[in-house]
């Protein structure tokens, strides 16, 4: 089950960073002053009780301003709204009630009042309430149609914990974790028109995604469920999440592609991340020699593989468009050699180069991805790592900081889904950076781990 997504809006200098900070439990917004400051949204994970939601900061919201700035908060509010369960509308308890205010509450009750948004809740939350006295205002705000205010203080601390009682009350201790259930997930992610949805579309020999030359056509993550050779398989496909009518900026686009895909990435085992080919022919057919290009994948497709690595996710790069590319028989592996380059410590990744347009190698997309969830899932027994592993050890023996006989004794899998390997050693504080990315190296070198992100543990012996 999804977990529910809770936004926080309001007009400029309200103390909505303050109060994200707040409920985040750590620094993640910029708190000033100055109103205006928080332009994009953060978002971050907030667990209380056991429960989990999403937390959603947006920028202030300045109604019918011509101003390009608030132009884009304001859209970017819209979209909150549109995305999340639960509205907060924060309000400024020493200030008073605006006339901004007003503005809001009126776009919140027209929203709230539509068929489509019966299920969202909007709680009025006032703050800056910091004693009894900063209560004054209190019944202004009743004016706003929204309800009984909920007093709390971002900057203190007070009542937050009743705020996060009601934001959680209809959450479930069993949904905070997702309870999807037991098949193979693979979500499909990528940027906007990377191709998602017509490789999706045709995986599933389905039109049950829209396709269309449009980036971001599909506004949400679309799961379908097929049987391969016996196994059901769920292909989780990323909304692009540009609605035409309503989101025309790119920078609203990009945070909430950012916020679907790390929960698609969260709910699948391998993460099939489609990369446009034609976006590295543009890069690379600028050198007389590709091979010798100094190149750089895009950003946005850098911190999907990023999250991916860090979410400790099987990982299938596919290059799509494959069919727009002029090519030799050294295409390929030039792009595919490139890409490892630039990323450097993700030298383990598999590519496959496709074409959703001509079908080319699309039925092997769920081969490869299977190969990357069998060896995420691979279990190796102990005494055959010690027998492969220890002789590279004896080979080559780590090197501590302060000089002293680092021994280590003997390793075991600790985990698999995703693997967990524990070195267990006299010193393992000793242990060097570059050591254990030797060991990691000898680690895929005999037993492969192709796709997947290893976490190597070091333990004291005894």
């Amino acid at each position: 089950m999804s977990q529910k997504i809770a936004a926080i809006i309001g007009r400029p200098n309200v103390g909505k960073s303050s109060l994200f900070n707040r409920l985040i439990g750590k620094k993640v917004a910029i708190v000033h002053d100055l109103p205006g400051v928080t332009r994009d949204r953060n978002y971050g994970e907030v667990e209380w009780n056991g429960k989990k939601f999403f937390l959603i900061d947006t920028g202030g919201y300045v109604p019918n301003s011509k101003d390009k700035f608030e132009a884009a908060i304001r859209e970017q509010v819209k979209i909150s709204i549109d995305e999340a369960d639960i509205i907060l509308f924060l309000v400024d308890a020493k200030s008073g009630l605006a006339p901004l205010d007003l503005e809001i509450a009126k776009l919140l009750r027209r929203e709230a009042n539509k068929e489509t948004n019966k299920h969202k809740q909007v709680l009025l939350v006032l703050n800056k309430v910091d004693s009894s006295s900063d209560e004054a205002f209190k019944p202004d705000f009743y004016k706003l149609g929204l309800g009984e205010p909920i007093e709390v203080s971002a900057m203190v601390g007070r009542k937050s914990g009743d705020l996060l009682d009601l934001i959680t009350e209809d959450i479930k201790i069993s949904d905070a974790e997702p309870t999807d259930d037991n098949t193979i997930k693979f979500a499909i992610i990528g940027r906007p028109n990377a191709g998602k949805s017509s490789i999706s579309n045709s995986l599933t020999q389905s039109n049950r995604n829209i396709v269309t030359d449009i980036p971001g056509t599909t506004r949400d993550s679309v799961d379908s469920v097929i049987k391969y050779y016996g196994k059901d398989i769920t292909l989780i496909d990323t909304a692009g999440l540009r609605k035409k009518s309503r989101i025309k900026r790119a920078e609203s686009l990009e945070f909430f592609s950012a916020l679907r895909t790390q929960r698609s990435i969260e709910r699948c085992d391998v993460a099939i991340i489609i990369i446009d080919a034609t976006t590295i022919t543009t890069k690379l057919e600028k050198f007389a020699d590709p091979s010798e290009a100094i190149f750089k994948l895009g950003k946005e497709d850098v911190e999907i593989i990023i999250k991916a690595g860090e979410l400790k996710k099987g990982i299938l790069v596919v290059i799509n468009k494959w069919d727009l590319v002029e090519k030799d028989d050294r295409t390929a592996k030039i792009y595919e050699d490139k890409i490892k380059e630039h990323l450097k410590t993700f030298d383990y990744l598999p590519f496959l180069f496709t074409s959703a347009v001509t079908k080319q190698r699309i039925s092997k997309i769920i081969d490869e991805a299977l190969k990357v969830y069998d060896e995420r899932s691979m279990e190796i027994k102990t005494s055959e790592l010690n027998a492969k592993i220890i002789p590279y050890i004896k080979e080559f023996p780590p090197r501590s900081k302060s000089h002293k006989e680092v021994k280590i004794n003997y390793i075991t899998q600790l985990k698999h889904s995703p693997p967990v390997i524990g070195f267990f050693c006299n010193l393992p504080s000793e242990i060097e950076v570059n050591y254990k990315r030797y060991l990691e190296n000898k680690l895929r070198a005999v037993f492969g781990f192709t796709g997947v992100p290893l976490t190597l543990v070091f333990k004291s012996k005894n």
